[in-house]
């Protein structure tokens, strides 16, 4: 048996090695503290739950999707977007429903790339940008997100001749794994760079529902022109809290939004009724459940900022996300000092080096545990001998 040479395009993460020597801390009884995990620990709203158990208990819920009428999700979907950014959508050619965000992220490469294309990336990014990029057959060219530009791409700094090979661009906000956010300004400047370079922009809004400080995130898509350049992509994931449920929408482009609806009409069957009447009822649900998740999340941050550079740290203050983005010591690497930590402090974050070269220097902390178990891990830190 022979496995495909493409796999060996696309690096392996921290995942394997990370699980194996938690597994040995586990055994020798060692209580580790995991902030490397980006999954919430709220639940989603009684009234979704609802709605979700009562589906699965009809017993004429369970055809193929493709049984049940697509457009309720998909007006559901144009009518959020409406009142959380005063899109305006067309239902029938600007949304697809997608079975998570990572749906789209992945085969949105199999519609805008023949072999050889490129596809430019930021660094540091969620690492399956470049992957599915490669496995699409792409070539990849990163461009960096560096601190003095609050993690912004300088759009000017990418070579000409780059910008004029690219078929997309890849931007996150707010950003995974720095937590920092677009400004207008910024979003109008890339409409009018993807306009005169012919490049489509993929943005990953993913994160949009988790702010700080009641400033919530823009879309890419409110600023003028946008539509016609690009899609963005959107989940109930961390909106909603509701990780493992794969709810997730493409908006934008239409013939973006035909093209992946044709490759998705081979990939797979679509949502699961039960989900799809869920998911209606939460877009059009009442929000107010998010404040005071924030309100938490907002807490936390601030526990841990505070915590950080007491140690001495740099840290930068996330404006939306649920993550921190901290310098390591001086004379460390990222991996160094992340299992160090573990090692020594039970304490686990995730290194920046896995989020691309630029990433190099820092850590990644999810604050997706309690303030009393945060609080725990950095009083852990504090001990460390650095």
């Amino acid at each position: 048996m022979k496995i495909s040479k493409n796999l060996d395009l696309i690096k392996g993460v921290l995942t394997v090695e990370m699980n194996t020597l938690l597994t040995r801390l586990k055994k020798e009884g060692r209580n580790v503290i995991n902030l490397g995990v980006g999954d919430p620990d709220f639940s989603p709203p009684e009234s979704i739950r609802r709605v979700l158990r009562d589906a699965v208990d009809h017993p004429d819920y369970h055809h193929y999707p493709s049984f049940y009428p697509l457009q309720p999700l998909k007006e559901a979907i144009a009518g959020w977007y409406q009142r959380r950014f005063q899109v305006d959508l067309n239902s029938n050619s600007e949304v697809l429903p997608l079975l998570g965000s990572t749906d789209g992220l992945f085969n949105i490469h199999l519609c805008l790339l023949d072999p050889g294309d490129t596809a430019l990336i930021p660094d540091p990014c969620y690492p399956s940008y470049e992957s599915a990029a490669k496995l699409a057959g792409g070539q990849v060219e990163r461009f960096p997100l560096l601190r003095e530009d609050d993690f912004l791409p300088d759009l000017d700094a990418i070579p000409t001749e780059t910008a004029r090979k690219a078929k997309l661009i890849w931007v996150n906000y707010p950003n995974n794994p720095t937590g920092a956010a677009a400004t207008p300004e910024f979003y109008r400047k890339l409409v009018s760079w993807a306009k005169a370079y012919d490049v489509a922009v993929v943005s990953d809004n993913a994160y949009s529902e988790v702010y700080f400080d009641n400033r919530p995130p823009v879309s890419f898509l409110e600023y003028p022109g946008a539509k016609e350049v690009g899609v963005e992509l959107h989940s109930l994931s961390k909106s909603f809290n509701c990780c493992g449920w794969r709810i997730g929408m493409m908006v934008g482009n239409k013939d973006l939004i035909e093209a992946l609806s044709k490759v998705k009409a081979h990939s797979d069957r679509g949502m699961f009724y039960p989900l799809q009447l869920t998911a209606i009822e939460a877009l059009q649900s009442s929000a107010d459940f998010m404040k005071e998740r924030n309100r938490i999340f907002q807490e936390r941050r601030d526990i841990v900022l505070r915590a950080l550079q007491h140690i001495g740290l740099d840290v930068y203050p996330p404006k939306a996300t649920f993550y921190l983005w901290a310098q390591v010591p001086p004379g460390y690497t990222s991996r160094d000092f992340c299992f160090k930590a573990l090692e020594e402090a039970n304490v686990w974050m995730l290194p920046g080096s896995n989020y691309g070269k630029c990433g190099e220097g820092y850590l990644r902390i999810a604050i997706t545990r309690s303030a009393e178990v945060l609080s725990e891990a950095m009083r852990r830190l504090e001990r460390l001998s650095v």
